[in-house]
């Protein structure tokens, strides 16, 4: 599988599950005995945790995968497009001058 299909799969599993979903299924586990309060809080926090991993390690996938495509392509940095473009002022004024 590619690093871009797991990329998106991590970011679809992350996304199917929201804070308000989550506390409704655990609402649901508490009503009907299977799980206590407090293990509904700290189960709740347990999902939230992961789920926030997750998008720190999607994020950084996608920002890695994004650089080697940019470096593929030979793309610039804006810093160097900065460095170029100070450079190239400097020659304009330096032939100005002249």
């Amino acid at each position: 599988m590619s690093f871009m299909k797991k990329a998106f799969y991590l970011g679809l599993g992350a996304l199917c599950i929201t804070r308000e979903k989550a506390e409704k299924f655990i609402s649901e586990l508490e009503e009907k005995g299977e799980m206590s309060k407090e293990e509904g809080k700290e189960f709740l926090e347990e999902v939230m945790q992961k789920g926030e991993e997750q998008k720190k390690e999607i994020h950084s996938m996608i920002a890695q995968s994004i650089n080697e495509f940019k470096g593929d392509l030979g793309a610039v940095s804006r810093a160097e497009f900065q460095a170029l473009e100070d450079r190239i002022q400097k020659l304009e004024e330096k032939s100005e001058s002249e």
